[in-house]
């Protein structure tokens, strides 16, 4: 069921520290854009709605935040205006409201539901998430007395008494729905930087003798993205995160630091997985599969007691069934696996069907690409493929068919049938050293040529 939370997600900052053609809350992290992991988290708690506040002529932000709506802030005139803004689309809603930040991605749905509970709990009608700041001195602090929070007061205007306080503001408030459009129209912007805080709510509804918490928190989820340095950071921290869950769930990892995930990898029990191995988007592992060291993956499903790498590549569009073996410099390109299937050394398979126990041989090219189209190539089960063969698509090699090394293959083979596509060899005795002599002096000419 859902319940009456709503969220405002504010996503109109300009990014320009980012110093990039691309907004900032749609820079990848575990290549998801990080406005997605805050829609994510925040759908988590089942809301009645979510409406993101975005700048102006911000038509990618927006279809990012579909199918859920938008509203503009017309001008950037602080995070109590830019909330102002999303009045209109919470008409009619009395529940909690939490406002969270489009460029603060490791939030999570625990924390946020943490918060919407103790408010409730507590009767405030304004909630915020804190926490304790190893460096205090870029945030805003919360200023505590007798567990009440009494306001928040922002770095550049704290007193030399407010700068010692180390219990910081993440941003993240939670508002009373029957209280928050008195509580935003009261925010003036008296202060140093002439904006409306957000965070002076806590002051207004304290002065109109409503109560107020802070919910403290780990620091290692407010991480704010600003920068691309930054970026790396919550990079690195998201993909601890990641690791954990995984081996949590089940999978071996010889080396955790060096492996890194996307956000909808997906890995059964029994998985384990090699140092420096890289999964893109859209890879789903079945159990008992082995990735080894130096493999990067991505847009695969894996079946069950496969074994891969080291040093494969698998391109999105394929599907590895199960017990099929991708041995070390094997790329994959949509292609599809049969079940016990084996591709084992220096191998390219674009575009192609692998039939069940079939075995490609090392230096086998499916050819997928004439210059103007992709074409594919169709090997049928318990087929077996020589060494340093090439596949000319579109070709279709029969049931049971062997194919003898070094062939280029270029019409279809029919089941059972043995396929011979080289040149026949000639062996001319007694050549050998003619021919270097020839190559020697040659060269040797060439040589004295450059030094004129």
């Amino acid at each position: 069921m859902k319940s009456s939370i709503a969220v405002v997600v504010l996503a109109a900052g300009a990014g320009t520290r980012m110093k990039s053609s691309l907004p900032k809350v749609l820079h990848p992290l575990a290549n998801r854009p990080m406005i997605q992991h805050v829609l994510d988290n925040a759908a988590a708690l089942k809301p009645t709605r979510i409406v993101g506040v975005i700048a102006p002529g911000a038509k990618d932000v927006a279809a990012a935040f579909a199918p859920y709506p938008t509203v503009v802030q017309k001008k950037p005139l602080g995070t109590g205006h830019a909330a102002k803004a999303a009045l209109g689309a919470l008409r009619g809603h009395t529940g909690p409201v939490l406002v969270v930040f489009g460029d603060a991605p490791l939030v999570t749905a625990a924390s946020l539901q943490r918060l919407v509970t103790t408010c409730a709990k507590e009767r405030a009608a304004v909630g915020v998430l804190g926490f304790v700041a190893h460096d205090p001195s870029p945030y805003g602090r919360l200023i505590v007395q007798r567990g009440i929070l009494e306001k928040i007061v922002e770095s550049k205007d704290a007193d030399e008494i407010e700068k010692t306080v180390d219990f910081c503001n993440s941003g993240v408030m939670c508002l009373d729905g029957r209280l928050i459009a008195g509580l935003l129209g009261g925010i003036k912007n008296n202060n140093v930087k002439r904006e409306f805080y957000l965070t002076d709510a806590v002051a207004l509804a304290r002065a109109a003798g409503h109560k107020a918490i802070a919910v403290e928190g780990d620091e290692a989820e407010f991480q704010g993205i600003n920068s691309r340095a930054e970026l790396a950071v919550a990079e690195r921290a998201l993909q601890q995160r990641l690791r954990a869950a995984a081996m949590v769930a089940g999978v071996t990892m010889i080396d955790p630091d060096t492996v890194w995930l996307s956000a909808d990898t997906r890995f059964a029990a029994d998985v384990t997985i090699g140092p420096s191995v890289r999964f893109g988007p859209g890879v789903e592992i079945a159990a008992e599969v082995e990735i080894k060291a130096f493999c990067d993956i991505e847009g695969v499903r894996i079946g069950r007691g496969a074994s891969i790498g080291p040093f494969a590549r698998i391109r999105p569009g394929s599907d590895v069934a199960e017990n099929v073996h991708i041995g070390n410099f094997v790329e994959l390109k949509a292609t599809r696996m049969g079940r016990g299937a084996k591709a084992n050394h220096l191998a390219y398979l674009g575009d192609a069907d692998i039939g069940a126990a079939s075995n490609i041989g090392a230096g086998t090219i499916a050819v997928n690409y004439d210059g103007f189209g992709k074409w594919r190539t169709v090997v049928a089960d318990d087929v077996f493929v020589g060494s340093n063969s090439s596949l000319v698509a579109p070709v279709h090699i029969g049931k049971g068919a062997n194919v003898t090394a070094g062939s280029v293959v270029t019409e279809d083979v029919p089941a059972g049938a043995l396929a011979f596509g080289r040149a026949r060899q000639v062996t001319k005795k007694g050549r050998a050293a003619p021919l270097r002599a020839k190559l020697k002096a040659r060269a040797a000419a060439a040589k004295r040529g450059k030094k004129k």
